[in-house]
């Protein structure tokens, strides 16, 4: 049985399949150039595919249309779904929903007297000297105000008007709007209320009914409101794209990427699960393998055509409760990832005295002006003008036909254009590959900031990690990451092109369960923070299918702590002894902020537990050297590319030919089928037995490309 995994980014969309039909091999193998297929034990097959994710004139859905193309099935025929085990994907719809504000129409039923409760949030300042501040817009169209409350202890204060909730939900109902978000006060505790109205909602007929106290049983109505209302607003839209992909396959076993890093059932795919689907697939791509290669403090960069991701990892997945993002604030536990608007995509700009890289992406659609659908200049442009990307040996998917390859004259006629209008508007003359080389800097610098964020800001010394290297455009730029970082290492693998995708195959089932306590930290405590564990669990455990686990599951109960009177609030483990979580917040604390506060009480915000279901994953061939030791690879062509300021001559080397134990110097490129990695001077590629691309800095004064 073949499994596909998936990730449908904003520009491409990654494939990578487990395929176990020889016959099937047997015809990809005549398109070797769009397919890169790896052979692995007991007749199976990896087979890894990229193409556009929109591309209208050619197909409707990309995802459909690449298992088509990997089946090598004729778009009027049904896809033999028999024949399939499982796909699990991820994907930027919600995201993308959520971005350009096109969810579902949704209103906001909330307590009397918080009407604009969710307008006004936090009043935050994001840039503290603006004085006219533009709020996000709201997700919801409109709101009703409830009659009903309970305070704080569990005394019901005012019964819900349910004559009146009816009325005010009818009235909404016949405006079109199908999607309702229900948050009350203290229902996180006590929940009646809520439940009570989601029931005369259904009744009146509407189809997304997102409660408060389900979706984020947490304190904080704003954060627990604005999470419901993301939930309500976008599970909608997901709902039917799970369908769109469903109806084409039929009685096939669907599974999507969480924010969290854990697979879920497509049916139970929520709204507030989805905003980081995507990245959190390339995240445990990253993770996993880096550790199969031994490295064990990670720095994971995916640079795709929209955006480039990063998150740090030092033993085990980062997540962050609070999270804003597209304006939207959310409450629900996410995989720590920052991006940044700079891509293969980013759009390049001159604006009359300085450059600029992005945040604009050129996206899929018309995409780089090297694309042949006339679109702007871009990062991947750049490359493709300093010789970092050769067309010949780049994807040949463009053009109408989809059979052309990257389209360089259109980028150097457009980069003398660009000289000429910076010659007259600075009145200094630079050459195209040289200002092509200043947006790269830029870039660069815009991607070194990010990484920054999430390691040098938190505490973190990165000169120790390993950059572990991946998307489609990750490869042009990893050296000159690390050096602006002072990394001397970068890990690529061989799926490096395609690791979001591959991280689907590799992430395992994963379920948490949170609950709200705010009680002093002390030995009293434990005893009910142990039953609420207990409770939670059980409820974690309702939602895993127990036929799905393959190899078992590991529980890990977690205490969200915060010095009295302070907001700010950081995850320990939970031990039965209250000195070990106090040590683990305290070490914690002086990590991330410098300081810490023995005088003050330890307050337990929150308890979560999640439980993992560990699944079956692909397993890694290992490679074995053919050629004597002292018999060096080949390259395929010298060529010419612009780097450290000057034209060098540059070997070009595919990575297939390359075997365990060869150790290129740079410059070089090294070409693979879904990507290109250029090695920077003073830096060397060796090979691993696993098909791992190591580079690492040197700062001998050889000249020579092989060692």
């Amino acid at each position: 049985m073949n499994k596909f995994f998936v990730d449908r980014g904003g520009t491409f969309t990654d494939i990578v399949a487990v395929i176990t039909d020889a016959e099937i091999i047997n015809q990809l193998s005549q398109k070797k150039e769009q397919f890169l297929i790896v052979p692995l034990l007991k007749n199976k097959w990896i087979v890894v595919y990229k193409l556009l994710s929109e591309n209208p004139e050619r197909y409707q859905d990309a995802v459909i249309q690449g298992i088509r193309d990997i089946l090598s099935i004729a778009d009027n025929k049904p896809i033999p779904t028999e024949t399939i085990e499982v796909v699990k994907m991820g994907t930027t719809v919600a995201t993308n929903a959520l971005l350009e504000r096109k969810g579902d129409r949704t209103v906001l039923l909330i307590t009397e007297g918080f009407k604009d409760a969710l307008k006004i949030g936090y009043q935050n300042r994001p840039n503290i000297f603006a004085r006219q501040i533009i709020l996000p817009s709201m997700l919801y169209e409109s709101v009703i105000e409830v009659e009903e409350r309970y305070d704080s202890n569990g005394n019901e204060l005012i019964p819900v008007n349910v004559e009146q909730v009816r009325q005010d939900l009818q009235q909404v109902y016949e405006q079109g709007i199908r999607s309702c978000a229900i948050v009350f006060m203290h229902s996180y505790r006590y929940p009646n209320h809520e439940n009570q109205v989601a029931e005369i909602a259904k009744t009146v007929g509407f189809t997304q009914i997102s409660i408060s106290h389900q979706v984020s049983p947490l304190m904080k109505l704003v954060f627990r409101g604005d999470t419901t209302v993301v939930d309500a607003y976008l599970s909608p839209i997901l709902r039917r794209y799970v369908d769109q992909v469903s109806s084409q396959l039929p009685d096939t076993k669907l599974m999507f990427m969480k924010s969290d890093g854990g697979l879920i059932d497509a049916q139970k795919f929520q709204g507030k699960d989805s905003i980081l689907s995507g990245p959190a697939g390339g995240i445990v791509g990253a993770v996993q393998t880096s550790l199969r290669a031994g490295f064990k403090e990670i720095i994971t960069f995916d640079m795709g055509g929209t955006s480039t991701d990063v998150a740090h990892f030092k033993g085990e997945y980062e997540r962050q409760l609070d999270n804003e993002i597209a304006g939207a604030r959310m409450r629900v536990p996410v995989l720590s990832i920052h991006t940044v608007a700079a891509g293969g995509g980013s759009i390049l700009c001159f604006d009359g005295a300085s450059f600029k890289v992005g945040p604009e992406s050129a996206g899929a659609n018309p995409g780089p002006a090297c694309y042949r659908r006339g679109g702007p200049l871009t990062v991947t442009d750049a490359n493709v003008m300093l010789g970092k990307i050769q067309p010949q040996y780049f994807p040949h998917i463009f053009g109408q036909y989809g059979n052309l390859p990257l389209d360089k004259e259109i980028v150097t006629q457009k980069f003398i254009e660009l000289s000429k209008d910076i010659s007259q508007a600075t009145n200094y003359k630079s050459s195209p590959e040289e200002i092509a080389s200043g947006f790269i800097k830029i870039a660069v610098e815009n991607m070194a900031n990010a990484i920054k964020k999430i390691s040098l800001q938190r505490g973190y010394d990165v000169t120790h990690y390993t950059l572990c290297t991946f998307g489609g455009a990750g490869g042009q730029v990893a050296c000159l990451i690390a050096d602006t970082l002072g990394i001397k290492t970068v890990f690529l693998h061989p799926y490096a092109g395609g690791l979001s995708a591959y991280g689907m195959g590799l992430a395992d089932i994963r379920v948490i369960k949170e609950s709200a306590i705010e009680k002093a930290l002390n030995q009293e405590v434990i005893t009910e923070l142990k039953q609420g564990i207990n409770e939670l669990e059980k409820g974690a455990r309702q939602e895993l299918d127990e036929h799905e686990s393959i190899k078992g599951d590991k529980l890990i109960a977690k205490v969200s702590l915060k010095y009295q009177g302070t907001d700010s609030t950081l995850l320990v483990d939970f031990a039965d002894d209250v000195i070990v979580m106090q040590k683990s917040f305290e070490d914690e604390h002086q990590l991330r902020y410098g300081f810490i506060q023995p005088q003050k009480m330890l307050i337990i915000e929150s308890i979560s537990v999640e439980i993992i279901q560990i699944m079956d994953s692909p397993d890694e061939p290992l490679l074995s050297r053919i050629r004597p030791l002292d018999e060096l690879p080949k390259p395929i062509e010298i060529v010419q590319i612009f780097t450290e300021n000057k034209w060098q001559d540059t070997p070009i080397f595919k990575r297939e030919d390359l075997q365990p134990q060869d150790n290129i110097k740079g410059p070089a490129i090294i070409i693979e089928k879904i990507s290109t990695i250029m090695v920077e001077p003073h830096w060397n590629a060796k090979l691993t037995e696993y098909n791992h691309l190591i580079l690492s800095k040197h700062y001998d004064s050889e000249s020579s490309n092989i060692h």
